[in-house]
């Protein structure tokens, strides 16, 4: 199996590498310390799996997952976060990703991770597992104004009636600043809008 790291710190990196490196089976071909950079290398090397940083100093390893796996869906894609955040993991699972774990995984279960993903299995850490389940049989609430918006338009829809700017936004949902831009134009033209002002009230309105 061909692996490829993504993780902003040097220390965490060179302990997953030691750690799948043992493995006879498991080869790292690559690594990087940015989301741009490891985009970038991704691309070329095409591993089997890319182990990726869930939060990074540059933006995301969930949306390098979604622009990896839109340009290359054999590549499997495991995030790993320190960060029990369900809606991070909601936006993994939307981008694609195969996998999500914890850090706090051990090592002999991060290895069987690895291994199950790339075999195309899908995976989720047990202690987040039920949520994902209880949230997938709630479904979303359906509304007739809402029916041409994605699920991440309505997220997006509904963070602007909280106030968050596009940054924030970004840093909520473990997107690119200018993905989040894009999507707010595209809601906005959907629901014949002007303004995120308009957004809001709209989306108060509706209780979103």
């Amino acid at each position: 199996m061909r692996i490829f790291l993504l993780d902003d710190h040097e220390v965490v990196r060179r302990g997953l590498r030691d750690l799948l490196s043992e493995e006879p089976d498991i080869e790292i071909v690559g690594e990087a310390g940015s989301a741009d950079e490891a985009l970038e290398k991704i691309m070329a090397l095409r591993p089997d799996v890319a182990v990726l940083d869930a939060r990074l100093q540059d933006g995301s390893g969930i949306e390098v997952c979604r622009q990896v796996r839109s340009n290359d869906a054999g590549i499997a894609c495991l995030i790993l976060t320190s960060f029990d955040d369900e809606d991070a993991l909601f936006t993994a699972i939307m981008a694609g990703a195969a996998g999500y774990v914890l850090k706090q995984i051990r090592g002999a279960a991060l290895v069987d991770a690895v291994r199950r993903v790339a075999a195309g299995q899908s995976l989720l850490d047990p202690e987040v597992t039920p949520r994902v389940l209880y949230r997938l049989r709630q479904g979303p609430a359906e509304d007739e104004r809402l029916a041409g918006l994605t699920d991440q338009e309505r997220r997006i829809l509904a963070l602007i009636a909280e106030g968050l700017t596009n940054r924030q936004i970004a840093n909520r949902m473990y997107l690119a600043e200018k993905t989040v831009k894009n999507y707010v134009s595209s809601m906005l033209s959907k629901l014949g809008l002007e303004s995120r002002t308009q957004a809001a009230v709209f989306a108060t309105k509706l209780g979103t």
